[in-house]
């Protein structure tokens, strides 16, 4: 595959990240601005909590975009033709206190102070509350291998970096009201202004009114909270601006391009789009992302503690399935639970395989493709480890665990594996599957399940089962079994009235479960004696 034959196919593609991607590239139609600088895509984080999911997924998609952008262009990551900044906000004002965090009443003590100077709660030697999260969040990151510049507000403020942008800000002042206050409260319109000064006395981020005295050298004017009048200058840290505005100032003075954001932030992106343009700038390109359900179809909630976290997932499923689950859809919502994890794990390893077979335009909408640039990138459209496949499903790893019951283990199960498929197709990636499979049936599928006790007719078919294996060798190939398993539920002998029937009878009363696997392919793996006892104690039931 030729660059050539990539850019022409990117730029067709109907898959999201290059829908996105054909947006900017109308932008910058040579595929930077006209400074040649990079094009720059930012996610925002804001550390008065640890990252989680929802961070994951936004550095992720974010991600998607870029390398799609640099595909179009015919560029490569080392190329430097695009930027990714991870922007913390930690120079906001300490609100609440979070649940999940120890020492409350040292955070209660420091509310309102700029999270880059609240003292840290965590037994860690970083210097403040926002400097841990921080460096969780760099953490965090680098364990998924993204590419990425990290920028802290608290930085760009106390440094002066952003001190032109804040003089811009002053001098715009009465037209960002002009855009906040029709969309605000009465009440909330008598305190508001674009700019939060820092009080002298006490170091907290203050929401009062402020008069602008002189925008060129930044002076502000405000009655701080011991009632005195403070003249002071808002440059050099001593102010932080309000959300929307602060979002809007980034966007000028980063030079922001691409940004995405959660349906729930709708609104702050139509306000802060029009004040970045009465700063002189421009709103980014973005998409806006419909929100994360739990298994009920409500939203999400931190505070609910009815999600699912980024641990959660790796204890009972692959990196990669994370990726892949959060890929589809950006604009649809998602719900979020431990029961989705399965299927994505399966669904994964079967677009891997494809992808291999798949010509450009179908890799192109391959999700694995794309995660595989997100990683690092490569430079032909094959993607590493391309028409590779699992030797058995997750789902059939978690069928064998399951009847394992409280026996279940690593080794047991790779043992099985070993005797099924040969030591050396145990490969890093179905050992990281074993563990997980043992832990997600301990934790979730050995305590519903609840084997039935089979009816007349599937006795019989039982019987009809337990007889081909008595005279079936153990090395009995996978297809044979699955063929005879079809057999006797097409047979007019068992009454059954279709085979979706026989096979659930065949969960139902062996694996107590609803659903289950490929019945040769379990047969294969558990073997065909062990089945043989499985089907003894079932008719033991009737």
């Amino acid at each position: 595959m030729s660059m050539t034959d990539l850019i022409a196919a990117a730029r067709v593609s109907k898959a999201w990240p290059f829908q996105e991607a054909q947006r900017l590239l109308k932008r910058y139609p040579d595929g930077a601005k006209p400074d040649g600088s990079p094009v720059l895509f930012e996610t925002g984080y804001g550390p008065s909590g640890l990252p989680h999911i929802g961070t994951f997924q936004e550095v992720l998609r974010t991600t998607l975009v870029r390398r799609a952008f640099e595909a179009l262009i015919g560029a490569k990551p080392e190329d430097g033709k695009t930027r990714l900044v991870a922007f913390s906000d930690d120079m906001d004002g300490l609100r609440k206190v979070p649940d999940n965090v120890p020492n409350q009443q040292l955070l209660q003590d420091n509310l309102h102070l700029p999270l880059s100077r609240v003292p840290n709660p965590f037994d860690s030697d970083h210097a403040s509350f926002a400097a841990h999260n921080n460096a969780m969040l760099r953490e965090f990151l680098d364990r998924f291998g993204f590419q990425y510049e990290f920028v802290s507000a608290s930085d760009r403020y106390n440094s002066g970096d952003f001190d032109e942008a804040l003089r811009q800000v002053l001098r715009k002042n009465q037209q960002i009201l002009d855009i906040m206050l029709p969309t605000l409260r009465e009440e909330r319109r008598q305190t508001y202004s674009p700019v939060l000064p820092v009080s002298p006395q006490t170091g907290r981020v203050l929401q009062v009114p402020v008069e602008v005295v002189d925008a060129e050298a930044g002076t502000i004017r405000f009655t701080d909270e011991d009632g005195s009048v403070v003249e002071q200058s808002a440059l050099g840290g001593m102010s932080k601006l309000q959300w929307k505005v602060d979002w809007a100032m980034r966007w000028y003075a980063l030079g922001v391009d691409y940004e995405m954001y959660g349906k729930d932030l709708t609104d702050s992106g139509v306000q802060s789009g029009k004040i970045v343009q009465v700063l002189g700038g421009r709103k980014p390109e973005g998409l806006i992302y419909e929100l994360f359900l739990d298994e009920n179809g409500e939203k999400i909630s931190k505070s609910k503690g009815n999600g699912l976290t980024i641990d959660e997932w790796l204890t009972y499923g692959s990196e990669e399935s994370l990726g892949f689950y959060i890929f589809p859809n950006p604009k649809s919502a998602k719900q979020l639970h431990v029961g989705v994890i399965p299927r994505a794990v399966d669904d994964y390893w079967q677009f891997r395989e494809r992808l291999a077979e798949q010509e450009l335009d179908k890799q192109l909408g391959n999700p694995v493709w794309h995660l595989a640039r997100a990683n690092g990138g490569f430079e032909e459209a094959e993607a590493p480890g391309a028409g590779e496949s699992l030797p058995v499903t997750y789902g059939l790893l978690l069928n064998l665990a399951s009847v394992l019951g409280a026996e279940a283990s690593e080794d047991a199960l790779r043992d099985y594996l070993a005797s099924y498929i040969g030591d050396g197709r145990i490969t890093p990636e179905l050992e990281v599957l074993i563990g997980t499979a043992v832990t997600y049936t301990r934790d979730y599928i050995v305590p519903t399940l609840s084997k039935r006790a089979p009816t007349a007719n599937e006795t019989d078919a039982l019987r009809a089962l337990d007889s081909y294996l008595a005279g079936a060798a153990e090395d009995t190939s996978a297809e044979d079994l699955q063929t005879q398993v079809y057999e006797i539920g097409k047979s007019e002998d068992y009454g059954f009235a279709s085979l979706r029937d026989w096979f659930k009878a065949l969960y139902q009363t062996l694996l107590g479960s609803d659903q289950g696997p490929r019945m040769g392919s379990f047969i294969a793996l558990y073997g065909v004696a062990n089945t043989r006892k499985l089907i003894a104690e079932a008719l033991a039931r009737g």
